[in-house]
């Protein structure tokens, strides 16, 4: 999961800001700080899928250093908020296995791809 650093911000007689300074133009409030920090996660997760419906690539996540570098927000306060992980696309192979193997598999699961996905990212861990 990343993290991404969100600003928030009270003015006067305004509700609870916030901002995110990798995603320009993706901003929310909230009428209570618990509000904010919660329209914060929903606002970056609309905003991150339409980039990625968009073809667009997410930026890497700024430094909390270079955020708070600039003077602009020395008034704010800092906080995360978690992105999912972006699904990896799935793509269909044809796959050779001896009987036995194929027999063993579905004695255990009922999703094949799934099973030979989960044995294949246990193995490349063991592995490095």
């Amino acid at each position: 999961m990343t993290a991404y650093i969100a600003l928030i911000r009270k003015d006067g007689n305004s509700d609870y800001g916030v901002d995110f300074p990798d995603f320009p133009g993706c901003v929310t409030a909230g009428r209570s700080l618990d509000e904010a920090r919660r329209m914060a996660a929903e606002a970056l997760a609309l905003h991150v899928d339409g980039m990625l419906e968009d073809g667009d690539a997410l930026p890497a996540p700024g430094t909390l250093d270079t955020v708070m570098a600039d003077r602009d927000n020395a008034d704010a306060v800092a906080f995360l908020v978690d992105v999912p992980e972006v699904p990896v696309r799935t793509v269909r192979v044809n796959v050779t296995l001896p009987q036995d193997v194929l027999d063993a598999i579905d004695k255990v699961t009922t999703n094949r791809s799934r099973f030979l996905a989960e044995a294949a990212r246990e193995k490349l861990l063991t592995a490095t």
